[in-house]
């Protein structure tokens, strides 16, 4: 029979051991060994049992163990030691103190998902991670940062095989109560509540769960409470669950239901209220339809105005690469939601879809895009890798045209992951690596003997053969298997063979089956009799992507066959505890995708700071940081048209890497067993990686970057609100204005049939400003090589200055092209808005070139 009702009842700690209970709810036990140690010492067998859970571990240890420890005075000192730890972590200033004034004093951070442990499943794969070491970052940093999301109740779903090899789901109730979660409450007791307004009268109602990430708030906002109707209770049940209308509602909760619990939860506690808002893709993108609301009517300003203000203090990150992955939503849906009885006084429906619209050249007109509304509501945007923002400089070129690419003002910042969390503490210790304490001298790894380190190396391996088999015989049991039949799983995988890592989400572009591209050849070099390979694997498809399914099925089935089983595996249900012992054991991490649509992927990077080597497609992070000794890149066919044709050529490269290169350096050993070139590699990857990819250089690059020119510029337009209305009103005159700019003509002089090194060429060049002054904008002369075709590339600019005025709006500006180079060089010049608040010159996407051609810049005809 089933319960009607559930419910977890927290236990009541004997007060010596109160202490317990705070380290448990705070999440920094989940990156603090020490903790880990002490409850491991509670109870070790209950301790692993429980998967790691300290909120688990305290419920279910026996009250004579409880009270048995509340008299040990030796588990008493070590308890009040890493309860003073904590507090002091909690209290002290740390780096982010020393920054300066211009730094936010609050940031929020809004993110779908966030994983920060594997006992708080509210992750699907690499956004969610990265959104949890982000967290912990700043946390290590001292920033001032509060997070939010949505608390699903179901969780993403946990992954099992069918006897057939296909993925299955089911989704197991998250209980909040077990977990380190406490309910914000008003002074009076009562659960403190957000309301979204829904069509027709209706209304969505949350109340928020903090989960409390060592300095950093996390509000999770939950819809499954009486106040909702059945169907508004479902809204936060299952991440990436449900259809368009149902992700629709828990965007319009994450966003607007999100700063409205920022406001709450600033009110109840005092928190300083955030000056800078990041969007951590855009899937929160309507945070800023409700901060715009809230400037309109609680301040009294105009849409622009409370435009700029919001747009000022607004980051907006992009995560992918491709179209498809961008969350579109009908227009007549988005029409529906925000207006009728539902539209906010002073945001009219016709603005906010603009916002959204792909009202550029090959836009779809019927649909609301929101990723573009994300970069129109946010000053600052970036991608998440270098070549990522490439990329997306492609992708949203539309929304600025008349710019070359390279001008479109999305920058990057190159992910990074957080090294307490996923360093295996063996590989720690070795390093003396301690991000969370900013101890990040890498040339200590100068000084690892290698014997040391192929030791060490070797225990991690050991580890992940030791996990794989169990692992494998659940699955093995799950899918139907009897134990009698499951005795070649103690022999599976060989804590000696050279072992490959290959986790990741399984959608078709990061091609999951591109090993099996010719399964013979694969399994020579699995089986091989001296250079043998072993692959373990793991990945989850979306519910709804049969092809994906298909994909791991095919993985299945080659490893299912009992002439390779022992040398390659599939583990089901990928999550951080599978992740963990996947990345700290393997030799190489292999990421295959096809280039250049992996935005950045951090799992190579945990491999590399734990001493694995990369075998990887130049893409994401890997193209801008690879060196030629820090692992292997494997060819890219880019020019090839036919798909099939590219993976069969970018197949056998990989071969070819693993045959010639990779198992060779592997198992080439001295006389003392040592493989000296590869641990020259392994030191190297050390090295050269290891500062570039810690979480903390990401958040210390965002908040140089991104939040602190935010926080600048939103200071400058909140401090009265005059600001923002003078740049409302500038940007509506500059944009009325704009058809009557233009560049009339130009003349150069001491030029003559050709130049010198060190000589110059005097320009003069006459505009037509209309109504527009001098001080409005920017006269540019664009300078530097060019090709064949007299295309500029990577031309300097130069800003020219008005020398003499005449009548209707006309101007004479004049400025010197100076030489510097040799070789064939060109010019062009351009008129741009010009204003201080203005983060880019390409914000308002307005420019005016000669009449005679557009320029050919960096290979685009703009």
């Amino acid at each position: 029979m089933r319960a009607i009702r559930r419910f977890t009842v927290r236990p009541v700690l004997p007060e010596p051991l109160a202490p317990l209970g705070d380290l448990a709810m705070n999440l920094r036990w989940s990156w603090h060994p020490a903790t880990q140690d002490l409850f491991a010492a509670v109870d070790s067998q209950l301790w692993a049992a429980t998967g790691h859970d300290p909120m688990r571990l305290l419920g279910e240890v026996s009250g004579e163990r409880l009270a048995e420890l509340s008299s040990d005075d030796v588990f008493l000192a070590e308890l009040r030691v890493a309860a003073a730890d904590l507090r002091s972590y909690l209290s002290e200033d740390r780096r982010y103190q020393s920054l300066g004034s211009d730094v936010p004093r609050q940031i929020a951070y809004f993110s779908p998902e966030f994983g920060i442990t594997a006992v708080l499943p509210q992750y699907s794969g690499g956004l969610g991670i990265l959104a949890g070491d982000h967290l912990k970052a700043a946390s290590d940093l001292g920033a001032p940062l509060l997070g939010v999301g949505l608390l699903y109740r179901h969780g993403y779903f946990k992954q099992s095989l069918s006897g057939d090899g296909w993925q299955q789901e089911r989704y197991p109730i998250v209980d909040p109560q077990a977990m380190p979660l406490s309910l914000l409450r008003e002074s009076d007791g009562a659960p403190a509540r957000v309301v979204v307004g829904l069509p027709g009268g209706r209304t969505l109602a949350a109340q928020i769960w903090v989960a409390q990430v060592g300095r950093v708030p996390l509000l999770l906002l939950d819809s499954g409470i009486e106040d909702n109707q059945p169907a508004e209770r479902d809204v936060t049940d299952r991440l990436y669950g449900g259809g368009t209308e149902h992700r629709l509602l828990q965007e319009m909760l994450l966003g607007v239901g999100g700063v409205r619990a920022l406001r709450t939860y600033c009110r109840i506690t005092g928190a300083p209220a955030p000056e800078v808002f990041h969007t951590n893709e855009g899937h929160a993108g309507f945070l800023g339809l409700e901060r715009i609301r809230e400037y309109v009517e609680e301040r009294g300003l105009d849409f622009d105005s409370a435009l700029e203000v919001t747009r000022a203090g607004t980051v907006f990150t992009t995560h992918t690469p491709v179209p498809a992955g961008i969350d579109r939503f009908a227009r007549d849906l988005v029409e529906q939601h925000f207006s009728g009885d539902n539209e906010a006084p002073g945001v009219p429906i016709d603005r906010i879809l603009a916002l959204g619209a792909e009202d550029y050249e090959g836009g779809d007109p019927s649909l609301f895009n929101m990723a573009v509304m994300g970069l129109r509501l946010g000053q600052r945007a970036n991608g998440v890798s270098a070549l990522h923002g490439e990329v997306s400089r492609g992708m949203f070129a539309g929304l600025w045209p008349g710019f070359d690419e390279t001008e479109v003002p999305i920058t990057s910042v190159t992910n990074g992951v957080h090294a307490p969390t996923w360093v295996a503490r063996e590989m720690g210790e070795l390093t003396r690596i301690d991000e969370g304490a900013g101890t990040t001298d890498w040339s200590v790894v100068d000084q690892i003997p290698e014997s040391a380190m192929w030791k060490t190396k070797a225990s991690m391996r050991a580890r992940l053969v030791e996990y794989s088999r169990a692992r494998l015989r659940e699955s093995w049991l799950a899918r139907g298997a009897s134990e009698a039949e499951l005795g070649w799983i103690e022999h599976a995988l060989d804590p000696d063979v050279l072992t490959i890592g290959f986790a990741r989400r399984v959608p078709s572009y990061k091609r999951l089956t591109l090993m099996l591209a010719d399964r013979d050849r694969l399994k020579r070099l699995l089986l091989d009799p001296e250079r043998p390979l072993q692959i373990v694997i793991a990945g989850k498809a979306h519910p709804a992507d049969d092809g994906g399914k298909r994909l791991i099925q095919e993985v299945v089935w080659f490893a299912d066959d009992p002439e390779v089983r022992h040398r390659i595996v599939f583990l089901p249900d990928y999550d951080m505890g599978l992740a963990y012992p996947l990345v700290t054991g393997c030799d190489v991490w292999l990421n295959n995708p096809l280039r250049p649509y992996e935005a950045c992927g951090t799992s190579g990077m945990k491999a590399a700071l734990n001493g694995g080597l990369n075998v990887s497609i130049r893409d994401g992070w890997w193209d801008e940081w690879f060196d030629g000794e820090n692992g292997w890149a494997i060819p890219s066919a880019d020019g090839v048209g036919d798909p099939d044709r590219r993976d069969d050529l970018e197949a056998h490269a990989l071969y070819d890497l693993l045959e010639n290169q990779v198992a060779p350096r592997f198992y080439d050993r001295d006389e003392h067993g040592l493989p000296r070139r590869w641990l020259e590699m392994v030191r190297h990857t050390l090295k050269s990686l290891g500062p570039k990819v810690l979480a903390t250089r990401m958040f210390d690059d965002y908040v140089r970057q991104l939040y602190a020119p935010a926080a600048v510029s939103s200071r400058a337009l909140n401090a009265s609100f005059e600001g923002a209305r003078q740049l409302a009103a500038w940007k509506r005159r500059v944009r009325e204005a704009w058809h009557d700019v233009h560049v009339d003509h130009v003349e150069s002089g001491g030029v003559g049939e050709g130049a010198e090194v060190g000589g110059s060429a005097g320009l003069r060049v006459f505009v037509s400003l209309g109504t527009l002054s001098p001080d409005d904008v920017d006269v540019q002369v664009l300078h530097g090589r060019v090709d064949d075709v007299d295309r500029l590339q990577n031309p300097s600019t130069l800003s020219l200055t008005p020398a003499e005025s005449y009548e209707a709006g006309r101007y004479r500006y004049e400025g010197e092209v100076r030489f510097d180079r040799t070789g064939p060089v060109g010019y062009t010049v351009r008129i741009l808005p010009r204003n201080d608040n203005l983060a880019s010159a390409a914000e308002l996407g307005l420019v005016e070139w000669p009449p005679a051609a557009q320029p050919m810049v960096n290979g685009d005809l703009r």
